[in-house]
C-alpha cells in the first residue's frame, strides 16, 4: 500500500516568532521543526504500513531552510520525502495549499492519503477536506482510530457526543487527531538513516500549476485583547448571595 502523508515545517513554538511589517506574513526561520501534530499521522502511516508491507511517502510545501523538520519525519521511518519550495506560494491560502498538495500526490501515485487536522501555525482545519474533493475520493475526518483491512478503510470518527464509525473503500484521505496512536521517538539509527533517504524538491511549475494567487490579504495585525481580571468576591458571609446574583446575571441559573 502506498501511503502519503501530509507533513508541514512550522517555527519552534519554543522561540519567539515576528510578523513581516508589510505582508504580515510569519517570518520562517531557517531552521524549523516538524509540527507536532503531523506526527501522530506519520506514526499512523507507519504502523498501516508496516501491516502491509507497504511505503510512506511524506509530502511538505513550504520554505525549506534546512529540511530539520522534514528529516525529523523520515527519522521516524518514512521512506522518502517530496518537498514543494516555491517563493511564489509565500502566503498560500488553505486552497492554494491543497491545490500543490493534491497535484504532488496525485504525481507520486496513492492508496490513502493521512494529515492532521489542522496545522499549528495556520489553523483553517479544512485543507484535508480540500485535497480530498481535489483527488476526487472520499474524507475521512477527525479519525480517533484507524483500521484497514484489504481495500476498506475504517474509522472511529471524534465528536463532541462520542464518536461515529465510518467506513470507506480506498483510497481516500483521513485526517488524524491527537491522541490516534502515540507517535514513537527517532532512534539514532533512524536519524543517521534519515540523512541519505531520498527528498524530491518541486516548484509549483514543476507540478503544472502557474496560478499560484491566493486570493486573500492579511490587511492589519493587532494584538489579542489581554483578559480581564474577574471580580474576586469577600465572603463575610453573605458572598453565595453575590455568586448566585452573577450567575442569574449570566443566566446561567
Amino acid at each position: 500500500m502506498n501511503i502519503v502523508v501530509c507533513v508541514k515545517q512550522i517555527p519552534d513554538p519554543a522561540n519567539p516568532y515576528s510578523l513581516d511589517p508589510e505582508t504580515h506574513y510569519l517570518n520562517r526561520p531557517h531552521e524549523q521543526v516538524l509540527d507536532d501534530t503531523d506526527r501522530y499521522g506519520v506514526e499512523v502511516g507507519l504502523q498501516l504500513a508496516a501491516v502491509d508491507e507497504g511505503t510512506v511517502t511524506l509530502v511538505s510545501m513550504g520554505p525549506a531552510g534546512n529540511m530539520q523538520g522534514v528529516r525529523q519525519a523520515l527519522a521516524m521511518g518514512a521512506d522518502k520525502a517530496i518537498h514543494i519550495d516555491d517563493a511564489g506560494l509565500k502566503g498560500s491560502g488553505a486552497l492554494t495549499t491543497a491545490r500543490i498538495l493534491a497535484a504532488a500526490i496525485q504525481q507520486t501515485g496513492f492508496d490513502l492519503v493521512v494529515a492532521g487536522t489542522e496545522s499549528t501555525d495556520g489553523y483553517t482545519g479544512v485543507v484535508p477536506q480540500q485535497l480530498a474533493e481535489l483527488l476526487g475520493v472520499p474524507a475521512l475526518t477527525f479519525a480517533k482510530k484507524v483500521d484497514v483491512d484489504g481495500s476498506t478503510i475504517t474509522i472511529n470518527q471524534q465528536t463532541a457526543t462520542g464518536y461515529n464509525v465510518v467506513t470507506s473503500e480506498l483510497p481516500a484521505v483521513v485526517s488524524v487527531t491527537a491522541g490516534v496512536v502515540e507517535p514513537r521517538y527517532p532512534t539514532f539509527k533512524g536519524i543517521m538513516a534519515a540523512k541519505s533517504k531520498p527528498v524530491e524538491t518541486y516548484s509549483a511549475s514543476d507540478l503544472g500549476i502557474t496560478d499560484t494567487s491566493s486570493g486573500q490579504s492579511t490587511v492589519s495585525v493587532t494584538d489579542a485583547t489581554e483578559r480581564e481580571a474577574g471580580e474576586k468576591i469577600e465572603d463575610d458571609g453573605e458572598g453565595h448571595l453575590r455568586i448566585v446574583e452573577k450567575l442569574q446575571e449570566l443566566k446561567v441559573v
